[in-house]
């Protein structure tokens, strides 16, 4: 019994050591949120294009949401660069360290720019509406 517990114990470790140190993969998760297809479970949540548009042009916008996404917390960059217009980001939850990722490409529109995002967990088939939540943030801070 002893050594049952010990071992649920260390595979649960490893899970969460997995979970925290897993390489993620610039080919996978770096994809363009126009065309990527919606993940099969329900953590995930999209912008799409022309739901805001901004007066600035796209290569403005794309360093603002930069900025927004940049100050949320344990976010960073995992493939692209603001000034291509086609970033993604990694957004690791505050306990156990799941990773989120955020994709976003900043568009030219008629009256300025525009973007799609997409974010989604890589874990779990439920992210508790982190994802909306983190997308709203977006939002409201490019108001």
């Amino acid at each position: 019994m002893k050594f049952t517990a010990i071992l649920l114990v260390v595979l649960a470790l490893c899970g969460l050591a997995w979970v925290r140190l897993a390489p993620s993969d610039p080919e996978r998760w770096h994809v363009n949120p126009l065309t990527a297809r919606d993940p099969g479970s329900p953590n995930f949540a999209r912008i799409p294009p022309g739901e805001i548009v901004t007066a600035e042009d796209p290569a403005t916008l794309a360093a603002r949401i930069d900025a927004a996404l940049m100050a949320m917390p344990r976010v960073t960059r995992l493939a692209g660069d603001p000034k291509g217009g086609f970033v993604t980001y990694v957004a690791r939850s505050r306990l156990l360290g799941f990773p989120d990722y955020v994709t976003v490409r900043t568009l030219a529109a008629d009256r300025g720019a525009t973007f799609a995002a997409l974010s989604r967990a890589r874990f779990g088939a439920s992210d508790f509406g982190v994802n909306a939540a983190r997308l709203q943030a977006l939002r409201a801070a490019l108001e």
